[in-house]
């Protein structure tokens, strides 16, 4: 005669304790993302108020939903340049840092030689040292090069802070691929640079990806190289210098004109964001587990 197997019972003590590390756990998470998205929020709401009523009232809501601030600044030619200044300088800039960067990781990571991890930390050195601290020196190469006051001089500096990060990452996402890949392209008469390009490139996509979007976002975002190096020049400037120096649409402070700027700056990278989050999930992840 069978007999049922008895499924042992959890004490209470044990089950009050995992319920209370689950509430904690998600506790956390609601604090996390309370104190990441408040100040966006905020800041969206204020972008809905002219800026009479940011001045005289601090109110978390607004008012009524008023976009005439979206609609003076979507109507400003010069507010339009200056966004197409911005997406023209970080995609050249992102581009640049890939495909250099992707050279560069590859040997860093796939080629054996004398001083590698030398090199790979000096590398890595270069993100070390303040935007400030080089930008005299910069500042001299550019106007020897006669390309101060135009986004040429953005594109050859911004890969100064977005190509180390790039090799960086991309190197040990190199170094993670199987040897036996590259081996079995070699004995089937690839070349080195066909191995390269149709079969360990693909398989470092989600790298990719990952370290675009955060190039792109750095050279978006970055305001010192682009303050000094468009000075003199407003038709070259981009978003980021256009929202500091925003004089205002007739009004004596441009709270709100700003702000609503900030916000029309950030939906690109929210949209990239949400475009490729596969992507860059599996990139973030990658590595993490090997089997």
């Amino acid at each position: 005669m069978m007999t049922q197997r008895r499924i042992p019972q959890v004490p209470a003590r044990v089950r009050a304790a995992g319920y209370l590390r689950r509430g904690l756990f998600w506790l956390a998470v609601i604090a996390v993302a309370l104190y990441t998205l408040l100040p966006f929020a905020y800041a969206i709401s204020i972008s809905f108020r002219t800026n009479a009523q940011v001045l005289v009232s601090a109110r978390y809501l607004p008012e009524e939903l008023n976009i005439i601030n979206y609609q003076n600044l979507l109507r400003d030619p010069n507010f339009m340049r200056t966004l197409g200044n911005s997406a023209l300088v970080s995609s050249i800039t992102v581009l640049l840092a890939l495909v250099v960067g992707s050279f560069a990781a590859y040997a860093m990571g796939r080629v054996q030689f004398r001083g590698r991890m030398g090199v790979l930390y000096v590398v890595l050195a270069m993100t070390m040292f303040p935007q400030i601290s080089i930008l005299s020196g910069l500042f001299g190469i550019v106007t020897d090069l006669q390309v101060y006051g135009s986004p040429i001089a953005l594109i050859l500096t911004y890969p100064i802070f977005t190509l180390p990060f790039t090799v960086w990452v991309l190197t040990s996402f190199f170094q993670g691929l199987p040897a036996e890949i590259e081996q079995a392209a070699l004995v089937d008469g690839a070349t080195p640079f066909q191995t390269f390009r149709l079969i360990l490139l693909p398989l470092t996509a989600p790298a990719l990806v990952t370290t675009g979007l955060l190039a792109f976002i750095s050279a978006w975002n970055e305001y010192l190289f682009a303050l000094t190096f468009t000075l003199v020049n407003r038709s070259a400037q981009t978003v980021p210098v256009a929202i500091a120096n925003f004089s205002g649409y007739g009004y004596e402070i441009p709270v709100a004109d700003r702000v609503a700027g900030a916000v029309i700056v950030a939906v690109p990278l929210l949209v990239l964001v949400l475009i490729f989050q596969r992507r860059i999930i599996e990139g973030l992840t990658a590595g993490a587990v090997k089997g």
